[in-house]
């Protein structure tokens, strides 16, 4: 222990001494770490905001989907009882109906289609919906005798952007107004997007909402548990609803395996290749360095240092300037990918960015050990080969 501590002093002393040569590969090192480790924190960055882009679109992994087709429709209150049972057998958390129609929306500047959304208040949670302003729908939205609407950024400019804590109202057209309070909104899926709104089951049979007959029954379970509840649902549905076609499959991004391997392997050979580089570069100016230190070595040889000394210091040199440049491109690294006009480019899907992934610091300060000890291996082995007297002589 004693041993090693010496060499970091004797390193750290070697690096003020030579601090002008060092320099220069501490910057090499330096800007290969920020670029690396900045290659997998945008990467991760990347990979969120296509998940999160994927999860509202398809659902959470593992989201299962139910169709049950026949030459005629199933009876809806038997399907809706199938739905209930499915539920409460398997102990279904999420779940939700998925229905696409539109209806006109009194606006101050008159009426307006609006394509609205039929769900249960699991649909938040499956999709992955993010809430700017007021809140998701509660069970107990259910019953109110005003329906509650969750509208997006375009439906709520055109509303004039009320103030949710006074509960707004909007008007829906029909055969019988209804008027409708607007309870939460949610950020728009791209510019210039039609208005949009969300609506419950309940609250839309109640209104006389018209929805378009090709209505979802979705629900969000583990991985893990997919497959078996897969099997285990459809020959349950297939029991209760003969000679009628039962599906159920998996909806969600991954049900065709990861999408994002392949981008985890592209960072990974970029990351790799400029670890390389770094590497080149730091091994360079080590062998500049003791090709100029050859005599100082001859000499410190030859009043008894073992050439187990000799290599440790020469290594440790180069450990602890690749450990000071690591640190400060790691620093560098996460200054620039978390800086809000990079976040806003790289992933516009989110709202609430993740925190800078740990495990990209880690590797970028584990790289710049790997490429320390491996830069200073060979000027290390070099060193301990010099002859005392050619040392000496140089």
């Amino acid at each position: 222990m004693t041993g090693i501590a010496s060499a970091l002093v004797e390193a750290w002393q070697e690096l003020l001494i030579n601090k002008t040569r060092i320099l220069l590969a501490l910057v090499g090192v330096a800007l290969s770490v920020a670029a690396l480790t900045s290659i997998v924190g945008v990467g991760n960055l990347a990979r969120e905001g296509i998940k999160a882009s994927s999860e509202r679109t398809g659902g959470r992994a593992a989201t299962l989907g139910i169709s049950i087709y026949g030459e005629t429709a199933a009876d809806p209150a038997k399907l809706e009882a199938a739905y209930q049972g499915v539920i409460a057998r398997y102990d279904i958390e999420y779940f939700t109906h998925a229905d696409q129609t539109q209806h006109g929306f009194q606006f101050p500047a008159g009426v307006q289609p609006v394509n609205l959304t039929v769900v249960d208040p699991g649909y938040g949670m499956i999709h992955r919906l993010t809430i700017t302003k007021g809140g998701w729908f509660a069970a107990e939205d259910e019953t109110r005798l005003a329906p509650a609407v969750v509208v997006n950024e375009a439906f709520y400019n055109l509303a004039g952007r009320p103030n949710l804590t006074t509960n707004p109202t909007v008007k829906l057209s029909g055969t019988s107004t209804t008027t409708a309070v607007i309870i939460g909104v949610v950020p728009d899926d791209w510019e210039q997007v039609p208005p949009s709104a969300f609506m419950l089951s309940g609250a839309a049979a109640a209104a006389n909402v018209t929805g378009s007959g090709y209505e979802q029954f979705k629900f969000w379970v583990g991985e893990a548990q997919a497959d078996p509840l897969k099997a285990a649902i459809a020959a349950d549905l297939q029991a209760q609803f003969p000679g009628m076609q039962v599906q159920v499959d998996r909806m969600d991004y991954a049900s065709q395996g990861d999408p994002f391997a392949v981008i985890q392997v592209a960072v990974a050979g970029i990351a790799g290749l400029v670890l390389l580089l770094g590497a080149v570069g730091m091994l360079n100016i080590s062998m500049v360095t003791v090709r100029y230190r050859v005599r100082e070595i001859g000499i410190r040889r030859s009043f008894g240092a073992s050439s187990h000394r000799i290599f440790l210091g020469v290594m440790m040199e180069s450990v602890v300037a690749t450990a000071v440049a690591g640190i400060l491109g790691v620093m560098v690294a996460v200054a620039v990918v978390k800086n809000p006009w990079v976040e806003s480019k790289i992933a516009p899907g989110l709202t609430t960015y993740p925190a800078f992934p740990i495990e990209a610091a880690l590797l970028g300060l584990g790289a710049s050990l790997v490429v320390g000890a491996l830069a200073g291996a060979i000027p290390a082995l070099v060193a301990v080969r010099v002859k005392v007297i050619d040392a000496i002589r140089f």
